[in-house]
């Protein structure tokens, strides 16, 4: 019973703290810098070290380049309707197999299955040929189709669909050698 006391002091001393430490010179509630800050690491770091010395701007930039994370590889891939004309995707290969295998499998969970026959049916089924006439495919996440109509991976060739039941498809993405069942496919399910 005499311990609640002493527990209570502590709490509110604690609580106290916390405010004070919150708290800048001017009373102003501090923010945390990297809070709101873009996913660009440049401008964060400049504005972490905006209000700072050429020392201190230094030392801050070392530790930023310590945790950044190689950009991401550009892919080439033909655009449906411009045959020989290549155009860039942000996405890497994997991430692109990502978001086709979530495409199929949204789908999947719309119709109570996945779409079936050759990769150009498979497209068109994707891309609003079906009962509810929705689009699945978005060209702006990677998703591309070849002037055949088939979808391709992030190296121009298109992939190969294999059932593996109603509700699950594998999808093989040749890989940058262009060669079907290679040790450098991806494949996704």
């Amino acid at each position: 019973m005499k311990r609640y006391p002493f527990i209570l002091i502590i709490f509110i001393f604690a609580v106290v703290g916390l405010w004070f430490c919150s708290r800048g010179p001017n009373g102003e509630l501090k923010k945390n810098a990297l809070v709101n800050t873009p996913p660009d690491q440049t401008a964060a770091l400049s504005a972490a070290a905006k209000p700072q010395n050429a020392r201190t701007e230094a030392i801050i930039a070392s530790n930023f380049s310590r945790v950044q994370t190689p950009p991401a590889p550009v892919a080439e891939i033909k655009v449906a309707g411009a045959p020989g004309t290549l155009e860039f995707t942000n996405f890497a290969p994997a991430q692109v197999l990502e978001i086709m295998s979530r495409a199929i499998r949204n789908y999947g969970d719309t119709f109570g299955g996945n779409p079936v026959g050759t990769n150009p049916e498979i497209a068109q089924q994707l891309d609003g040929e079906n009962p509810k006439h929705i689009h699945f495919l978005n060209p702006e996440s990677g998703m591309r189709l070849n002037a055949n109509g088939e979808l391709v991976d992030a190296w121009g060739t298109p992939y190969f669909f294999h059932q593996l039941s109603a509700h699950q498809m594998e999808i093989h993405s040749a890989g940058p050698d262009k060669l079907m069942w290679t040790s450098d496919d991806m494949v996704s399910k």
